[in-house]
């Protein structure tokens, strides 16, 4: 029998920030495909449409009118997935030990969320935006962090963005949202559990040793600065997954000196604009933050190593996306193309965004 072979032969690939397998099966790139076709992006937006909510000047849907912003720009969302004021839920004393309560958990949360837009133009995505630009972004996450830390008791502040018609996004104005609850999420809660448990076993960081392997090896590395390195996780899920994971041990935005944030604002350009010279369209995708508690308890700040994820649905180029479903619903995850098979696609690729070509 020949050799295992990881680029043709099927195998399964743990994730240790999240405790998990995924199935690869790189046998399966060559499937023809009759499936859903996306859209494609046009790139054809105008730097100011009047019927935008989050365009400079214009009236958002609750009547209140945005001022006629500069720069990047924030405000409460005026849909906020969680309340600021609401009663306290309190289980009733008659369900404390019964079958239900056992069954049925409810937690009342609180909290606050926040649109935060990149730009005053409605067309100017993070890749074609100017670094100095993006690290306007970077310090408004950074105050907007130190704000709630100062003036809030909530505990976890979870900055995303959905990029894209494909991926949700109901305003094409270049922006990301802030949600900040009482509680750490589920995601960022199973990462710092396997954070903890890494560190007790073996009296390191994960995330740290994990760079140290990634670092040797390459092979999975985009890019990389002084600060840090964009990677497809030898875990990841989607097609073009990556990780942006800062090269110190460093906990939050706030920790970060100028130097970083500098690389950071540069990195995230880069990396945006591989995504968008890969099928040349805007790439949609979901990318959020990973990092320490703004309240950390106990030893959430010491274990929290900054990180963050780009989930991109594109599979085979601007119309063909990977869907979650079948067997990554009922079973694991299944990606065909390998990790390091996207790396190398995604490294390859001009620095320079298409449109400026």
């Amino acid at each position: 029998m020949s050799e295992f072979d990881f680029n043709n032969n099927s195998h399964r690939r743990y994730n240790p920030l999240l405790d998990s397998w995924i199935l690869v099966s790189p046998h399966r790139t060559q499937r023809p495909w009759q499936g859903q076709q996306e859209k494609a992006s046009t790139d054809s937006l105008a730097s100011y449409d009047p019927k935008c909510y989050l365009c400079p000047g214009n009236a958002r849907m609750t009547g209140e009118q945005n001022p006629r912003y500069e720069s990047t720009y924030y405000f409460v969302n005026d849909f906020a997935a969680v309340k600021l004021d609401q009663p306290d839920y309190v289980t009733p004393e008659a369900d404390k030990e019964n079958i239900k309560n056992r069954l049925f958990k409810v937690q009342g949360t609180k909290g606050t969320c926040f649109v935060i837009c990149f730009s005053p133009k409605h067309n100017v995505t993070l890749p074609v935006m100017s670094v100095p630009d993006i690290r306007v972004v970077i310090n408004t996450w950074t105050d907007l962090y130190l704000k709630l830390q100062a003036e809030t008791p909530f505990k976890y502040m979870q900055i995303f963005e959905n990029k894209g018609a494909s991926m949700g996004c109901s305003n094409p104005h270049p922006h990301c949202q802030v949600w900040c609850t009482e509680n750490v999420p589920t995601e960022p809660a199973k990462e710092f559990s396997s954070l903890r448990s890494y560190s007790a076993e073996h009296d390191s960081c994960l995330l740290c040793d994990y760079l140290s392997v990634e670092s040797a090896e390459k092979s999975r590395i985009v890019i990389e600065n002084d600060s840090f390195v964009a990677l497809v996780p030898f875990w990841a899920v989607w097609p073009f997954e990556t990780m942006i994971l800062a090269k110190s041990h460093v906990a939050s935005l706030p920790s970060f000196s100028e130097i970083q944030k500098n690389d950071l604002a540069s990195i995230v350009k880069t990396l945006t604009t591989k995504y968008d010279n890969l099928f040349l369209t805007s790439f949609p995708y979901s990318m959020g933050l990973h990092q320490a508690p703004i309240h950390p308890v106990g030893d959430e700040y010491e274990l929290a190593h900054f990180h963050m994820h780009f989930y991109p649905p594109l599979l085979r180029g601007a119309t063909v996306r990977k869907f979650l479903v079948g067997y990554e619903l009922l079973a694991e995850p299944q990606r065909d193309l390998t990790a390091e098979q996207a790396a190398d696609r995604l490294r390859t690729l001009d620095d320079v965004h298409y449109s400026e070509k």
